[in-house]
């Protein structure tokens, strides 16, 4: 997680997210979760549990905080945009004294400097779907990849150029030629890292993950 420090402007930000239609607790990686958690520096999971606070009303602050806006929602509106108004907001580094931001899990749903076609996180779920299927039917007409092609907003065959980038990174297939596919290198660090995942774990993952692209 960044070093970024929580404050309390930032409960108004999360409880207008929560208020969102359907008012309620939002799924992990929800595009309005992700968004938030890119512009605060805090992870999902770091801003879910913050939000079952609010869903709780757990703290004093966290109460009159619901009573003041959560039945006046422009008038929380007109503060949420007043503090991202405020100079260097979002950029915590800037803004705060002291305050550092690590950028780790950010970077997952950012382009790839390599192709901007694609983000880390289309690399996983493209990597979930090549555990799903054969090499043989790792083509542009199978119903899977076109339709987690769809859901990204990606061509079918940009899905299947990332599978063959797999079909090199997997041991069992010995397929040794030699590529200059500048996917070929997020292609290996996602399966580096997602390879410490047992198949069903990663398939949790991806499910999870795909929620950014449904909302």
């Amino acid at each position: 997680m960044s070093k970024t420090i929580w404050r309390d402007e930032y409960w108004l930000m999360l409880l207008e997210v929560y208020l969102k239609k359907p008012v309620g607790m939002k799924p992990l990686y929800s595009r309005v979760m992700v968004e938030l958690s890119l512009e605060l520096h805090f992870t999902p999971h770091y801003l879910q549990s913050r939000m079952k606070q609010i869903a709780q009303l757990s703290t004093p602050r966290i109460e009159r905080i619901w009573n003041t806006y959560s039945k006046s929602p422009a008038r929380l509106a007109r503060m949420v945009a007043l503090l991202r108004s405020m100079k260097g907001f979002g950029f915590a580094d800037e803004f705060y004294d002291g305050v550092q931001v690590e950028e780790t899990f950010e970077r997952d749903f950012r382009p790839l400097a390599e192709d901007n076609r694609f983000t880390p996180v289309i690399l996983i779920l493209i990597l979930d779907l090549y555990f799903q299927l054969t090499p043989s039917t790792m083509v542009d007409k199978t119903p899977e990849v076109a339709e987690l092609a769809k859901l990204m907003g990606l061509k079918a065959s940009s899905v299947v150029e990332v599978l063959n980038m797999f079909q090199i990174c997997d041991p069992y297939l010995e397929r040794n030629e030699i590529t200059f596919s500048p996917l070929l290198l997020p292609c290996q660090q996602v399966w580096r890292r997602m390879s410490e995942l047992e198949p069903p774990q990663l398939n949790k993952f991806a499910d999870e993950l795909k929620d950014y692209f449904r909302s």
